[in-house]
C-alpha cells in the first residue's frame, strides 16, 4: 500500500474517532461533573516561594467567597486567566500531594475515556467499513483481536485526548465549582454504590506482616492515619488525604513504599498513593 494511502485510511479513522466523541460528549460531561464531587470539601493548598502549603480553607469555602484556588507558582499556562472558583480554577489548583488537578483529570477521567472512545470508533469502522479497516490492519501491521493495540498503533487517542479537553472546556471552563458538583452528584452517587458492591465481594487483604525494620516509621503511619480521620481500609478515593497526612506526620517520601503493605488499605490504593507521590516529585 502506498503512503498516501495509508494516511487517507488513517486521516478516516481519526474522523470516525471525532464523531464517537461528539456522540458521547454528553457522557463525557457528567464523568466530569461526576469527578469533581468532593473536591469542594478537600483542604485548599497553594505554592508559596517553592514551598506547598494549606491556607487553612477548603476549595468550597473560597469558591464561594469567589477568591481564586489556584496559585502563581502551578498550574498549566493554558488554564491562565480563569474565574475565580470556576471549574477552569480548579483545574489550575494544586491538591494536598502538590499534584495540578489538570493532571489527575487527564489520568483519571480523559485518559480512559478517550481510550474507550477510540476502541468504540473501531468496532464501528469495522462492521461498517471492512474493506478501509482491513487496509488499516495491514498498513499498521496490526491484527483483529486487540483493539487496544489498534488504537494504539494508529496513534488516535492524542489528538482525541486534545479535542475532548477542549470540549469540556468549552462547556465547563467558567462554571463555579459548586454548580459542576452539584450536576455530578447523581453519578458519583451511583459510581460510589457500585464501588461498595466490588469492594464487598472480595476479602479485604490483610496487611502484610510488620517489619521490625519500619516498625518506628509505621507507628508515626499509623498515627497519621487515625489523626486524619480516614475510613479502614482507605479507599483509592482517598489517596490523596492519606498522603498528606503521612508527609505531615514527618515520614520521607522514600519511606512510603515499604510502609503501605503494612496499612489498611483497600486494593488499588497504595498504587494510587505511590502515582500521587511520584507526580508531586
Amino acid at each position: 500500500m502506498g503512503q498516501g494511502t495509508g494516511v487517507f485510511v488513517v486521516d478516516w479513522m481519526g474522523q470516525v474517532s471525532r464523531d464517537v466523541l461528539r456522540e458521547r460528549l454528553p457522557a463525557l460531561i457528567a464523568e466530569t461533573c461526576a469527578w469533581s464531587v468532593g473536591i469542594s470539601d478537600r483542604p485548599h493548598h497553594e505554592r508559596r516561594r517553592g514551598r506547598l502549603v494549606a491556607t487553612g480553607g477548603t476549595m468550597g469555602d473560597r469558591a464561594a467567597r469567589g477568591q481564586p484556588l489556584s496559585g502563581e507558582e502551578d498550574g498549566r499556562l493554558d488554564l491562565g486567566d480563569a474565574r475565580p472558583g470556576s471549574f477552569r480554577d480548579v483545574l489550575n489548583a494544586v491538591d494536598a500531594a502538590g499534584v495540578v488537578y489538570a493532571d489527575r483529570f487527564d489520568q483519571e477521567v480523559l485518559e480512559p475515556f478517550v481510550l474507550d472512545t477510540c476502541v468504540l470508533a473501531a468496532e464501528r469502522a469495522r462492521e461498517t467499513r471492512k474493506a478501509a479497516w482491513a487496509e488499516l490492519l495491514d498498513d499498521l501491521g496490526e491484527g483483529d483481536d486487540d483493539l487496544v493495540a489498534v488504537v494504539r498503533a494508529g496513534g488516535w487517542e492524542a489528538p482525541l485526548r486534545t479535542e475532548a479537553e477542549h470540549l469540556v472546556l468549552a462547556a465547563l471552563a467558567d462554571v463555579p465549582l459548586l454548580e459542576v458538583e452539584a450536576e455530578g452528584l447523581p453519578l458519583a452517587l451511583v459510581r460510589a454504590a457500585a464501588a461498595l458492591a466490588r469492594d464487598a465481594a472480595p476479602p479485604v487483604a490483610a496487611p502484610a506482616a510488620e517489619d521490625p525494620a519500619v516498625s518506628g516509621a509505621l507507628f508515626l503511619a499509623r498515627t497519621a492515619l487515625q489523626a486524619a480521620g480516614l475510613p479502614e481500609p482507605v479507599p483509592p478515593a482517598d489517596a490523596d488525604r492519606l498522603l498528606a497526612a503521612l508527609l505531615a506526620e514527618g515520614l520521607e517520601p522514600d519511606e512510603l513504599p515499604a510502609l503501605l503493605p503494612h496499612l489498611p488499605l483497600r486494593p488499588g490504593t497504595a498504587g494510587a498513593v505511590l502515582t500521587l507521590l511520584d507526580a508531586g516529585r
